[in-house]
């Protein structure tokens, strides 16, 4: 059921806020994300095979540990954004945001009139009809986030077409792909590519829009913070646990 987003009221208040990707769709590893302390999670259904049923669980999962569950969806795909919400998403992450159109398409998915027109329909999310459906809808577009990727050289360009329309709660650098866009990929600390998530952290600042970093190391996410970034990504599951995995290995084979 539909409850208050603590990361838009963290950030709203100043405060910080720090997630993780998740790819692997099992509702035991939402739960230790959870446990962990991180106060959102993404969802990837964008690289990773998940089954709408298995999503409304990993959602499931998240709310129980007071986890905000965010998904990723599929590039341009309307329906998946509205499958997402059906499910209970608090957040819809649309990856390679390039121009003004795209985000424009995302919030005519995500929202209810007279924002966008999102599909009418009950279920979990108002509860089973413990919320009034049209307080739903109002609390609904209140409450949910839309979060855009900016990993293409376009969308580095395009940002302040991007953002001047409004409708964007969060902006998500994404510096694997952006790198590729560059024409240097996976060089996510190439000068290149560390200039444009500095043009579009100063983009995000002057429109207010907050700006979401996923640093690398701890020096960088120290420079972010000393720059005023308050939301940050870090990292994926997978590589953390397959980090931690070879890490334990190798500590007993000495």
């Amino acid at each position: 059921m539909l409850r208050r987003n603590a990361v838009r009221d963290a950030l709203a208040d100043g405060g910080e806020v720090y997630g993780l990707f998740c790819s692997i769709p099992a509702p035991t590893l939402v739960e230790m994300i959870g446990c962990a302390g991180y106060d959102f999670v993404i969802l990837d259904t964008e690289h990773a095979l998940v089954d709408p049923q298995q999503l409304e669980n990993l959602i499931r999962a998240a709310e129980a540990v007071d986890l905000v569950p965010f998904v990723r969806v599929p590039e341009g795909d309307a329906n998946a954004i509205l499958r997402a919400l059906d499910a209970g998403a608090m957040g819809i992450v649309v990856p390679h945001v390039r121009n003004r159109s795209d985000v424009d398409a995302a919030i005519r998915a995500a929202r209810y009139a007279p924002e966008g027109m999102r599909s009418l329909n009950g279920g979990r999310v108002p509860g089973f009809g413990r919320i009034e459906l049209t307080e739903y809808i109002r609390r609904a577009n209140e409450e949910i986030m839309l979060v855009a990727m900016i990993e293409d050289a376009e969308g580095v360009d395009e940002l302040p077409a991007i953002l001047a329309g409004g409708g964007v709660d969060l902006v998500l650098e994404g510096a694997a792909d952006l790198s590729q866009s560059y024409g240097v990929p996976w060089q996510t600390r190439h000068p290149t590519v560390r200039d444009a998530l500095r043009r579009v952290h100063a983009e995000c600042a002057r429109r207010s829009v907050p700006f979401c970093a996923i640093p690398r190391t701890r020096d960088d996410h120290e420079r972010w913070r000393a720059e005023g970034v308050r939301a940050f990504v870090l990292g994926e599951e997978r590589g953390l646990a397959a980090r931690a995995l070879r890490a334990h290995l190798e500590d007993h084979r000495g």
